[in-house]
């Protein structure tokens, strides 16, 4: 295609976006509704809309995401009769959603797509520095940016979550990563439950992995194989077809450290023989059979497990390919809707439900129920409101009308809140569970007085370096992302003939590698700093990022994210913004100095400042194959004074792992919501099993130790009685993309 199809492609899908993000920030006017492309989903093995199908349940368990999806499983499986309400849809045979590469146009779709509107600062003065500051304008339009139209209100930073079947594991970056040692081990030491040890809890990695990605020899027994979730990398030969890209991962590891000799060696070779040969390899791709010696070296430079039961796996700085949840075939997304869908539609001989798994679909939970009737309050049952486009982030949803048919489903053991950090301590708020004052300021009949519910809310800290080439990647020149009709990309992924580096660009998430390390300002010593990075431009949330960050016109960005762990604030909180269960939360994360000390703050600040010069000196190491990059953000007055720089990160700094707003805590802790068994304190019947239950947000990447918490819960709830839940499970259908 030539560049001027590109641009009328972009023009047709996205033309608020065009305006784009440059050297001074994000200036974008988009419709509230996006338009996107009608492609049907690929499959039609979904699960029907339907409201609960019964009116009793022994469990019925509020939220699909990582949380509440394997447990209805595992619950089911285990023989309970059990309900999973989710007040969205299923969409999991969306070419966004199956295919890696388009993680960031998933976020964005309408079906699934809740867009909340988060405050990093109370701070009006503060919050209103940043670049990325989402503003409703008189015409019912967002703009995001510094120049907000006369009239325009305030929203806050767009939060994107996936309101639909599955939860976030269906629109995140598939990065699967086990959390670190201190990260378990710290709920052991805090609530004295020892099932809570780092050890103990790699068993539970073993239940839902089934790895398909090479192993170290006589690592195999560290890991999962017959779990439901499918774990594989990105083939290397994705990456090293193109020039640019090698060029830019070999300054990165000559950066880190990392002897890059073999690479860059293997990459001249590949130059100079397609010159020699009239190759087109500055505006096409290397033939994969050029691109052997560079995957050879690829191979030696990065560990190729970065979930291994090392000792030293926290703490040793490393250079790796990132497990993603996955598999190895199509290099479809693999996550626990995949597990509830083959346990929902799996059948006995004689052709009837396997299983007593009912899921409602378009079902809102209002309310839990309870029994006040006895020394504890009892969790019976749930409220919920059935029909589409209910919740308010819901770009659809309708704002001046309340709708929904209401009903109540009744919960014979127990009712689990798994809807996350947002979502969970809302609904137990509104059940009047909570903070007495709050509860009382909305009239809330208060149930029990639980001042932890919505505190201790956390998140990452991230920020990005961003850069310009003079000429584009060609690894992502064909790529419409679904902007149009016959977009190459997708045939090649689909191709049933194709294997491996042969299906292309959407069968990679496109980050070739993490960098983690550990800053001079780690408490324990353990990797607080990731740096990860792809083609494509990204400095954070707002509507209609995903149009910017993979467009058919711009190929020629690279983002380096850099992403500090462990961070310290515990400050932030989830409140009500009124009674109506359709309206989000006020959710503010007091980021940086606003919740937490100088001493501490500054700490986090000072590790972000390392880790963004540390990714600038991933562009500075470039070798000189085909252009220097200009890096154009943070600018260069910016990155160059530490004062400057560490001003910026306050400024312009997201996160998009909230979590802990439930925490798990001690008995003696009046702010612990939970116990180490997940049950709400001071009450029966009630647990919580999701990302709020957290007392500090976990590693880097949050999804793989949700997935292991709904294990644990497993266990906690069924207890010795039925070991048979925790036989691996194999399902025979699980690699096929139609």
């Amino acid at each position: 295609m030539k560049s001027f199809s590109y641009l009328a492609l972009l023009s047709a899908i996205a033309p608020c976006a065009l305006a784009g993000s440059g050297v001074d920030g994000v200036d974008v006017l988009i419709d509230i509704i996006q338009p996107q492309n009608s492609y049907p989903q690929t499959s039609d093995k979904l699960i029907p809309i339907a409201k609960p199908a019964k009116a009793e349940y022994e469990y019925v368990i509020i939220g699909s995401g990582p949380g509440g999806a394997p447990l209805a499983a595992n619950l089911a499986i285990a023989g309970h009769s059990v309900l999973l309400i989710d007040a969205g849809g299923d969409f999991g045979h969306l070419r966004e959603r199956e295919s890696p590469a388009l993680a960031n146009p998933s976020s964005e779709r309408n079906e699934v797509s809740w867009g909340f509107f988060t405050h990093h600062y109370e701070n009006e003065e503060r919050a209103l520095k940043d670049r990325k500051l989402t503003w409703l304008t008189p015409d019912g339009k967002f703009y995001s940016g510094q120049n907000a139209p006369e009239g325009s209100t305030v929203l806050g930073n767009f939060y994107p979550r996936y309101g639909g079947l599955g939860g976030c594991a269906e629109h995140n970056a598939l990065v699967a990563l086990l959390p670190s040692k201190n990260d378990w081990d710290t709920i052991k030491n805090v609530t004295g439950d020892a099932s809570w040890d780092n050890t103990a809890m790699r068993k539970y990695l073993k239940k839902v992995e089934k790895v398909e990605y090479p192993l170290p020899e006589g690592t195999e027994g560290s890991h999962g194989h017959d779990g439901y979730l499918s774990m594989a990398i990105n083939p290397a030969g994705i990456p090293a077809q193109d020039v640019k890209l090698m060029s830019v991962f070999a300054g990165a590891a000559k950066a880190f450290g990392v002897d890059n000799s073999a690479l860059t060696a293997a990459l001249n070779g590949a130059v100079s023989y397609a010159q020699e040969n009239s190759i087109d390899y500055e505006t096409g791709l290397l033939p994969l059979n050029l691109t052997t010696a560079m995957q050879d070296a690829m191979a030696d430079m990065l560990v190729w497990d970065m979930n291994n039961d090392d000792p030293d796996r926290d703490t040793k700085k490393a250079f790796g390919r990132l497990p993603q949840h996955m598999d190895s075939k199509n290099f479809r997304r693999s996550t626990p809707r995949d597990y509830v869908y083959d346990t929902y539609a799996a059948k006995t001989a004689n052709g009837k439900r396997k299983y007593k798994l009912d899921v409602a679909l378009h079902t809102l939970a209002t309310k839990v129920l309870f029994d006040t009737t006895g020394a504890k309050p009892k969790a019976v049952g749930v409220d919920y409101l059935f029909g589409e486009s209910l919740y308010r982030a819901d770009p659809r949803a309708i704002h001046t009308e309340d709708g929904g048919v209401p009903g109540t489903v009744k919960a014979t053991k127990e009712v689990i809140v798994a809807g996350g950090a947002f979502n969970s301590p809302q609904i137990l708020k509104l059940s009047g569970v909570g903070p007495k004052e709050e509860l009382e300021s909305f009239g809330i009949p208060v149930v029990l007085d639980l001042p932890g519910v919505g505190e201790n809310l956390q998140d990452r800290l991230e920020t990005s370096v961003n850069a310009e080439f003079p000429t584009n990647f060609t690894r992502i020149l064909s790529c419409y992302y679904l902007a149009a009709d016959g977009d190459p990309c997708w045939a090649q992924y689909v191709d049933a003939d194709n294997t491996a580096a042969e299906k292309g660009t959407y069968a990679s998430n496109g980050v070739v590698m993490g960098s983690f390390f550990t800053s001079s300002y780690s408490d324990d010593g353990e990797h607080d700093l990731w740096i990860g990075g792809f083609p494509a431009l990204f400095n954070g949330f707002y509507p209609g990022y995903s149009s910017n960050a993979a467009t058919v016109a711009n190929k020629n960005w690279w983002s380096w994210l850099v992403l500090k762990a462990h961070t310290r604030n515990n400050a932030g909180t989830v409140k009500l913004a009124s009674t109506n269960p359709r309206d989000t939360p006020v959710i503010t994360f007091h980021n940086t100095y606003e919740g937490q000390t100088k001493e501490e703050a500054d700490k986090d600040i000072g590790a972000l400042r390392e880790g963004m010069r540390m990714a600038v000196s991933f562009f500075e190491n470039i070798p000189a194959i085909d252009g220097a990059a200009s890096v154009f953000w943070p600018p260069k007055e910016v990155r160059d004074n530490d004062e400057s720089l560490d001003e910026w990160i306050v400024e312009e700094a997201w996160g998009h792992h909230a979590s802990c707003s439930n925490k798990i805590g001690a008995d003696d802790d009046k702010m612990a919501v939970l116990d180490s068994k997940f049950r709400v304190r001071g009450t029966k019947g009630l647990r919580v099993v999701d990302a709020s239950a957290f007392p500090r947000i976990p590693g880097i990447f949050p999804v793989l130790p949700i997935m292991m918490m709904a294990e644990k819960a497993t266990e906690d709830i069924l207890g010795a009685k039925n070991p048979g839940h925790c036989k691996p499970r194999k399902n025979k259908n699980k690699n096929k993309l139609y």
